[in-house]
């Protein structure tokens, strides 16, 4: 029994001493995270409960060039509830908790208060921080939400929790959309958006956050914020008025020719400002729509635009001039196992013809054989004039993805016995809208070529901080005598060429038509026919003529409706730009001189009318009135040689008055009186009245008069 107790017992204290250590080491663990590894632990555990969270900066404004938003942050707000705030005390909040329940429920209009009543209710008990409202609601109505029962008492006292976040917004919705751009994470910077990027987007804040039940993250309090800076704003050079105008009007076009897309781009010679750019594309719906800027990014063969550089090529290197005498044939012309077509080929050609007219007409092979006469021995020396003028390089314009101009080398693999020929009428090499608006606004700017831009300042509130200036490119492309033989040319292009229906008799255009097939593996091609070969219809020029204020290229891809010449798809597109600005553009007008006018009478001529307004005027006027009316109101008037006799016009009640001779007002006030229901046609002098004077009147009877 003895041994059984000592057994017993030891078991007892090595349990108790297995106890007494494990304790030990308990207290000793405790103590060395409290004072050796405290510190460290701490600031861990705050790394995964505290962060420092950014706050989002206000992104800069886009202007058009007059002030109009183009593109603007809209404050977007998500409202959240402390309903265990410090201030909320259980008498405050049940309180206000029916009053808060309906105003939430009547501002919404998506649940009962009962229901808004639970929940908020659901929130206190539960011991929520941070609970959830609304998200994504405007500053309108977070305005309403601030005067709502304890959420007016603010963030400490009410527990009204408010985060806001920026959503970006086109106030003329698709108007330049794919100009003005966007920036997204994960995608291509697109536009003056991502061009922009770093001026528009101003510094982030900080605030310190701590995460809480739920993953959710809540901002503590206010002292450890560093308040976000704004964005810089951009005034772009784009006219909303003229980018409507090109819109519509390349809408229109490509809805009436069923065409695949399109661009228009308008800019001022001077200072490469583009005023308007606008690109549609048609999906799979057959509706039009901004979803790529061509104007920048296509590059494509041009056709015949490009045989304005080819014969200023030849002109400089004294290979012609434009009264030569070229033959074009009877339309075809073969070189080496191609032909080459005119667009008259079935009418017999245009035979021999000056270069100037071959530029007019725009004869292929009229131009092929300039070129190749001129260069044949020596066709290297043909690109490096290209090259030369700039036409090899990219523009380096703001916005990203700016298509690579190809002009091809005699050394390239794809060089052969047809390229310098068909390279004269803008095949074998490619170029996008823009560049070849860039070269055509040149030679109307004498030669000098500018950089397009689409931004003309940068601004911080009302601060200028930056001007873009107009950046020269090349100072002279060619020599100003050969300048003034191509504008001569692309005059003649409107006036007797292939774009005769441009012609107008308010202002002179000067331009060049353009159509070029595209082969569908290469090209966009016309997934509507299923066609192998489109057609790329284009007009590009400036205007007005004689002295050049604006340049536009149109350019039209694939019309589907066997119409696809540039001056009829592409021309009424440009024609229509062109008088919208010269309507309005008072400087393209010539001044009036002083205007002589002749009259029959010195006396000026009276309408019939009241005797006393008649008498005031001429009065005023100086001129002698001899009355015969004494008694009567309304006169009749002649004009004298140096007075006015006026003579009185009787109006009886109930008959119809003679109303002939007067003016709108007086015929008005007279008839209706006399209980006449009036229709009035025209303007001006009252010349007929259906209802003859001297008539007795029918109640609610009508009278017709008719103004001259």
């Amino acid at each position: 029994m003895t041994e059984i107790k000592k057994d017993i017992a030891w078991r007892i204290y090595i349990v108790y001493f297995a106890v007494c250590l494990f304790g030990v080491a308990i207290i000793g663990k405790a103590l060395t995270i409290q004072l050796v590894e405290g510190a460290d632990l701490k600031k861990k555990v705050q790394s995964l409960t505290l962060v420092d969270r950014s706050i989002e900066a206000v992104r800069g404004n886009i202007y058009a060039t007059d002030g109009s938003l183009l593109a603007t942050s809209i404050p977007i707000y998500e409202v959240r509830f402390d309903p265990n705030a410090d201030a909320i005390t259980d008498d405050l909040f049940n309180e206000k908790i029916d009053s808060l329940a309906w105003s939430l429920s009547d501002l919404f209009q998506d649940r009962s208060p009962s229901s808004y009543r639970k929940e908020l209710i659901k929130a206190r008990k539960g011991g929520k921080r941070y609970h959830l409202i609304k998200r994504n609601i405007k500053y309108t109505t977070l305005k309403a939400m601030k005067r709502f029962p304890l959420f007016k008492r603010g963030k400490y006292k009410g527990g009204f929790i408010t985060i806001q976040r920026n959503k970006r917004q086109l106030p003329f919705r698709i108007l330049a959309a794919r100009t003005i751009g966007y920036e997204r994470e994960g995608i291509t910077p697109v536009g003056l958006e991502g061009a922009y990027s770093e001026v528009l987007s101003g510094i982030d804040g900080q605030r310190l956050m701590q995460k809480i039940a739920g993953g959710v993250w809540m901002p503590v309090g206010d002292a450890d914020e560093i308040e976000p800076e704004d964005g810089q704003d951009i005034y772009t050079t784009i006219d909303v008025n003229l980018q409507d105008v090109a819109e519509s009007a390349l809408l229109k076009q490509l809805e009436k020719h069923q065409a695949d897309h399109g661009t228009v781009v308008l800019m001022e010679v001077k200072t490469g400002a583009i005023k308007a750019i606008a690109n549609l594309k048609r999906n799979t719906s057959g509706v039009y729509y901004e979803g790529y800027n061509y104007a920048i990014g296509e590059s494509t063969e041009p056709g015949s635009t490009f045989k304005l550089p080819a014969l200023i090529a030849a002109l400089e290197d004294g290979y012609v001039d434009m009264g030569d005498i070229i033959d074009c044939g009877d339309g075809s012309k073969q070189y080496y196992d191609v032909t080459m077509f005119d667009s008259n080929h079935d009418d017999g050609g245009w035979g021999k013809i000056t270069v100037k007219k071959i530029f007019e007409v725009s004869s292929n092979i009229g131009m092929a054989e300039i070129i190749t006469k001129s260069y044949g021995q020596n066709p290297q020396k043909f690109i490096d004039h290209l090259v030369k003028m700039n036409l090899r390089d990219r523009l380096d314009i703001e916005i990203v993805g700016e298509g690579k101009p190809y002009i091809k080398n005699t050394k390239d693999d794809s060089w052969s016995g047809i390229s310098l020929p068909w390279m004269a009428h803008g095949y074998e090499l490619q170029m996008t809208p823009l560049q070849i608006l860039t070269f055509y606004n040149a030679v109307a700017n004498d030669g000098e070529m500018v950089k397009p831009k689409s931004v003309e300042k940068i601004t911080k509130g009302r601060k200028l901080v930056k001007e873009i200036k107009t950046k020269v490119l090349n100072p002279r492309i060619c020599s100003k005598e050969t300048i003034d033989k191509v504008k001569s040319a692309l005059e003649g292009v409107v006036s007797d060429g292939t774009a005769r229906n441009l012609k107008n008799a308010d202002y002179k255009i000067a331009g060049k038509t353009g159509t070029a097939q595209i082969a569908n593996n290469k090209g966009t091609g016309n997934a509507y026919t299923g066609s192998k070969v489109s057609h790329q219809a284009s007009f590009v020029g400036y205007f007005p003529a004689d002295k050049p204020e604006y340049s536009c290229i149109v350019v039209i891809n694939a019309p589907t409706r066997n119409v696809y010449y540039g001056n009829l798809v592409a021309g009424p597109i440009f024609k229509e730009v062109a008088d919208k600005v010269y309507a309005n553009s008072l400087e393209m007008h010539e001044e009036l001189g002083r205007q002589k006018f002749y009259a029959s009478s010195a006396i000026p001529y009276s309408k019939h009318g009241h005797k006393n307004d008649v008498k005031t005027v001429f009065k005023a006027l100086g001129i002698s009135v001899k009355s015969n009316a004494q008694d009567q109101d309304w006169v009749v008037t002649a004009t004298l040689d140096k007075s006015v006799k006026l003579a009185p016009r009787l109006i009886k009640e109930n008959l119809v008055p003679n109303v002939v001779g007067m003016g709108l007002r007086d015929a008005i006030y007279l008839l209706e009186n006399q209980g006449l229901r009036v229709r009035v046609n025209g303007r001006g002098m009252v010349k007929y009245q259906s209802v003859s004077a001297g008539q007795r009147i029918q109640k609610g009877q009508q009278i017709e008069i008719e103004l001259s």
